[in-house]
């Protein structure tokens, strides 16, 4: 029973920072990419940013150089930093990795739950 649990999302006015997390959990063995993705009213679920088990790194265009994600492999944890952000953030954001569990070694992808991010004035 692997689980994700997202946590940081809230009300930010424009130009603000949150820092959300998620927490992997449940017979782990490796995961060897971390990611977050969003999805906002009306629109496709779209990746945001995805990390390597070696820490390589890749963002959307449209979050380049605002958002940093980082991971902590000890604790299997992963973070995005959002910085300077913007109305059209605006999503529930979603954490996602693909894991193989000790009962299953071929990889499995996992979704948390969702935490919601408003970008409002």
């Amino acid at each position: 029973q692997v689980q994700l649990v997202e946590s940081g999302g809230g009300l930010v006015q424009p130009g603000g920072s949150l820092r959300l997390s998620c927490a992997a959990s449940g017979g782990i063995l490796r995961i060897p990419t971390m990611a977050w993705y969003r999805q906002a009213p009306g629109k496709q679920r779209e990746l945001v940013a995805s990390i390597g088990s070696e820490g390589s790194t890749n963002y959307a265009d449209s979050v380049k150089g605002r958002f940093a994600i980082s991971r902590d492999n000890a604790k299997n944890m992963v973070y995005l930093q959002m910085n300077s952000l913007k109305p059209e953030d605006t999503a529930v954001y979603y954490c996602n990795a693909a894991i193989a569990a000790y009962y299953r070694t071929s990889l499995n992808s996992y979704w948390g739950q969702g935490t919601q991010v408003t970008v409002s004035s």
